[in-house]
């Protein structure tokens, strides 16, 4: 017994004593390990828990890395990050923070937010997307200034209010000279594109959005099945 493995004895014990596993098993284990080993054991899992830890802290600080670069300004982007942050603490909760934002349909519910930038003509715009169970909603972090038709300076936060019913595809797509480079492109029934960019959780975000899509399409599909 000393010269044998502890997994070796519990493998042959049960094969032989089927009936009596329950009763002996402990047993035998206690036997054929000793103290060390089982420290060895702990610290062994402990390790490997520790080493999931620090791989899945360093993939956020690269992603959290690659959202800020994604602004033409890095210390603009963490600013804007922080301001966003402390607002958010501040009011509540991101649920306090788009009523306040955008008007509420009957029966919505904020179901992700999601840090990101919108994509346009003049550059990627740092702000929310917000994923609801009617629509898609999206707030830049700050004003921007835009210009009237009469020539005037406006600072006005960019929003794009997108309704889930007026989806077409939700698809990813990246840069083909910078493959990290990756966007989540909305198409909606009338042609109208738009491309979302530098999120923290890029496939997290995807599959919820996707998923949401997908469950209002089955409960509208539902819904037309029972009037009928």
């Amino acid at each position: 017994m000393e010269n044998s493995e502890s997994g070796f004895l519990i493998t042959a014990f049960l094969s032989s004593n089927s009936s009596r596993n329950t009763t002996f098993l402990s047993l035998i284990t206690s036997f054929t390990s000793s103290p060390m080993d089982r420290i060895c054991g702990v610290l062994n899992r402990c390790g490997k828990r520790f080493e999931d830890a620090t791989r899945k802290a360093e993939m956020l600080t690269d992603n959290v890395w690659h959202h800020l670069r994604t602004s033409p300004s890095i210390t603009d982007a963490a600013m804007a990050r922080l301001a966003q942050g402390t607002k958010v603490l501040a009011e509540g909760g991101q649920d306090k923070v788009f009523q306040q934002t955008f008007e509420i349909l009957p029966g919505e519910k904020l179901l992700k937010a999601y840090a990101c930038y919108l994509s346009t003509s003049t550059g990627p715009v740092i702000g929310t997307l917000y994923l609801l169970n009617k629509r898609l909603a999206f707030c830049s972090d700050n004003p921007l200034c835009q210009y009237s038709p009469s020539g005037q300076q406006q600072w006005m936060y960019y929003k794009v209010v997108l309704l889930l019913n007026q989806l077409s595809t939700v698809s990813p797509s990246s840069n083909r000279l910078n493959p990290t480079e990756k966007y989540i492109q909305v198409v909606m029934r009338d042609g109208y594109e738009f491309w979302f960019m530098g999120f923290i959780s890029y496939d997290k975000a995807l599959k919820t959005i996707n998923e949401a899509l997908q469950h209002y399409h089955d409960n509208n599909m539902a819904g037309r099945i029972l009037v009928q």
